[in-house]
């Protein structure tokens, strides 16, 4: 490689990073911005600020009634999810037993289906077995959408427990629910809290499977954002969106400074 193109490669590659970073950034800003407008109208550049939009977010009913059922869900599909995708990922990583790839293939199927196609599915399914669709109906899609995602966080952690240590304690004497309690569950403290947290996350922004299976009852924070903007045109949402961005990256910012993301998905070279 030639000087001149070595150069060129140095400075040509950090400006298009940049200039991705600015193409993917550049909605949000404008997003931004525009929640800061003082009309009722959206435009932008505005022309005068406010901040009455995002008195509006946290005043709506419907905004305040789709904020608690969104918790409710995120709470029970966040805690089923773990305990389900911690067993399924132990069961995978350590036992052998006829149809495993199948089951793993079944396991991770939500990551290419697309989401709105089990939403209906199950809303067909509870039409036909004349079910109620109430909370628990919403709490299952949740958790067979999350599922895969905290069963990746569980086996990456395995991957790196050194599984001498779990022998040496078994060694000692200890049982083997002592040994989960005191050896295992602690080496995995971080790849159980990464599945958690992605998996709320996720179940807390959930909105194409949700637009089935919810009903007004029990319709989450974003099947109310997608109503309230069938109705009405105002800043609202753009400022609801800057909470949920602020909210979410203040989370993951969060699990990286403590937990490392980098090494809960199995990205970090020096794991």
């Amino acid at each position: 490689m030639t000087h001149k193109s070595s150069l060129a490669l140095r400075l040509g590659a950090p400006l298009l990073i940049t200039l991705i970073l600015a193409f993917v950034l550049l909605p949000v800003l404008v997003v931004t911005l525009a929640s800061f407008n003082d009309k009722a109208l959206l435009t932008f550049p505005p022309q005068s600020w406010s901040l009455r939009w995002f008195t509006r977010v946290f005043t709506y009913p419907d905004f305040q009634q789709g904020f608690r059922a969104s918790l409710v869900v995120m709470a029970w599909t966040s805690f089923l999810a773990l305990f389900i995708g911690t067993a399924l990922a132990i069961a995978v990583k350590r036992m052998g037993f006829p149809g495993k790839e199948l089951l793993q293939a079944i396991l991770l199927s939500p990551l290419v289906i697309p989401h709105f196609t089990l939403g209906l599915g199950l809303l067909i399914l509870v039409a036909q077995l004349d079910m109620d669709r109430g909370y628990g109906l919403v709490i299952l899609c949740h958790v067979m959408l999350v599922l895969p995602f905290v069963m990746r966080s569980v086996y990456v952690s395995m991957e790196n427990i050194d599984e001498r240590l779990e022998q040496a304690a078994a060694s000692l004497g200890a049982s083997p629910l002592k040994v989960m309690l005191t050896v295992t569950v602690p080496l995995l403290a971080p790849g159980l809290f990464g599945g958690w947290l992605f998996a709320a996350i996720m179940s807390f922004s959930e909105f194409t499977a949700s637009l089935f299976v919810t009903t007004q009852a029990t319709q989450t924070l974003p099947v109310a954002m997608y109503n309230y903007v069938r109705e009405f045109a105002d800043p609202t949402l753009a400022a609801l969106s800057v909470v949920y961005i602020g909210v979410t990256a203040s989370l993951l910012a969060f699990a990286n400074y403590f937990l490392g993301l980098g090494r809960i998905l199995n990205i970090d070279e020096t794991h």
